[in-house]
């Protein structure tokens, strides 16, 4: 006996329990859940309370609020409260042309009584796949958007798109800075998805994670035999990255000594493997990140200076989110879509006064900082919308820059400071790096080495 996989969950609303009682019968095989009701004034907690995905409707209830055409207003409740759930009205053969002008308001089908068992359950398995279509375009949709760069509408940011879009068609290099949490990778794939290059794949490193001992051969690939552990021929980022982009990220955490490395592979435009003497030509187009300031770490003799105009071809800033504070609501709504799929609550909305507490906030971590709220939201939500008693913040202060004036050694005020700002966000590692603008790699390092 083939036994289909039972799915989603219906609401049945009918006055007549002995209606109930026999479709609910017929349809526990067909569905995970069959939630039953002979009270209409229950629809709108059963939806607040439950992740219904269809609803049998019936048109008319023997204490109606207005004869005949209470499965209208019942409907219309529905897809207020809901426009994804697919509603089947169940009516009687007199009220076939109410039932088609419910079709006509967002009904998905109807079904007449005395009804036909397998006319009905085709009916509701219809809905449920259409809504189960329906969910899944929904999920693609939000990926999509959630994949692709926001660029708001603030004056600062438009102008950086212009820059970015016209620039992506050339194989110029490019550097992107900002703070962490800006977006600086997002920006990346956006310029790789619109240049040339796009057929081919955009290989993305962080540099400050790359141990100086493995520089070589990450980026460079190594060839069998060249060092303990090196049981056979490896490509390098470089090669793995031929014909489309290669993105380093935290270019400004790369070792001073590393970077004449880098910039001979760029010169040449070939790269050799660790253990051969074989130079293999690349093909790569360059783009480039930090949240540094490479200017003055030139100035310092931290960056070489031709490395730095090497990369440097077209320079991309962008501004920090509390300088563009009417983008923080339209990109709070994306990242909601974002996390409330990703947590099974799709239905999830947030409130105007929400919307505002959002926007006071300074937002030192930026857009990563944003969505770290939001997901958390998200996950001790109850209802379906979040308001603005759904967000907690700490007191927000700038990261900074002066350490103790109590530190003895360089390495103690290092020391310090990662302590500081990791009691600052409740050993948050994510926005201890953030904040301190290295990478989470380095962080973790640190921490180590200091015994934190």
């Amino acid at each position: 006996m083939n036994k289909t996989k039972r799915q989603g969950t219906i609401l049945v609303v009918d006055d007549n329990k002995g209606i109930l009682a026999a479709v609910e019968l017929l349809l526990r095989p067909q569905f995970a859940r069959v939630i039953t009701t002979s009270a209409p004034d229950r629809i709108r907690t059963i939806l607040h309370d439950e992740p219904v995905d269809v609803v049998l409707l019936d048109m008319n209830f023997s204490a109606g609020i207005n004869s005949g055409n209470e499965g209208l207003f019942w409907l219309s409740l529905i897809k207020k409260i809901d426009a994804s759930v697919q509603v089947v009205l169940f009516t009687a053969y007199a009220d076939i042309e109410l039932a088609v002008r419910g079709i006509k308001e967002g009904a998905s089908d109807f079904v007449v009584k005395p009804w036909d068992n397998d006319k009905l359950t085709e009916a509701l398995q219809t809905a449920l796949r259409a809504r189960t279509l329906q969910d899944k375009r929904q999920a693609a949709t939000v990926a999509a958007e959630t994949s692709r760069m926001f660029w708001g509408d603030c004056e600062a940011m438009q102008q950086l798109r212009m820059l970015a879009e016209k620039v992506a068609y050339t194989d110029a290099n490019i550097l992107i800075t900002g703070e962490n949490g800006t977006g600086k990778e997002m920006i990346a794939r956006e310029i790789h998805r619109l240049s040339a290059r796009h057929r081919h794949p955009m290989v993305a490193v962080d540099m400050g994670a790359v141990t100086e001992t493995l520089f070589e051969s990450e980026l460079f690939g190594h060839v069998k035999g060249a060092f303990t552990g090196a049981h056979s021929d490896r490509p390098g980022k470089f090669e793995a990255a031929d014909n489309g982009t290669l993105f380093l990220d935290e270019i400004g955490n790369l070792s001073y000594h590393l970077q004449a490395k880098l910039l001979t592979a760029l010169q040449q435009r070939s790269i050799v493997r660790v253990g051969s003497n074989t130079p293999i030509p690349v093909n790569i187009r360059l783009l480039c990140a930090t949240n540094r300031d490479l200017d003055a770490m030139v100035r310092k003799e931290l960056f070489r200076e031709d490395l730095l105009y090497r990369i440097n071809t077209i320079h991309l800033h962008i501004p920090p989110l509390r300088e563009r504070t009417d983008d923080i609501a339209p990109l709070a709504h994306i990242l909601l879509r974002k996390q409330a799929q990703l947590y099974g609550k799709p239905e999830l909305i947030l409130t105007p006064a929400a919307c505002d507490k959002l926007k006071a906030q300074p937002w030192y971590g930026n857009i990563r900082e944003l969505e770290h709220a939001i997901e958390k939201a998200v996950i001790i939500s109850d209802g379906k919308m979040l308001d603005a008693d759904d967000f907690d913040f700490p007191s927000a202060a700038p990261p900074s820059e002066s350490p103790p004036n109590d530190a003895t050694t360089l390495e103690e005020m290092e020391c310090r400071m990662i302590r500081r700002t990791m009691d600052k966000h409740r050993g948050n590692l994510s926005l201890v790096a953030s904040e301190l603008g290295i990478s989470r790699q380095t962080l973790y390092n640190k921490i180590k080495r200091y015994g934190l």
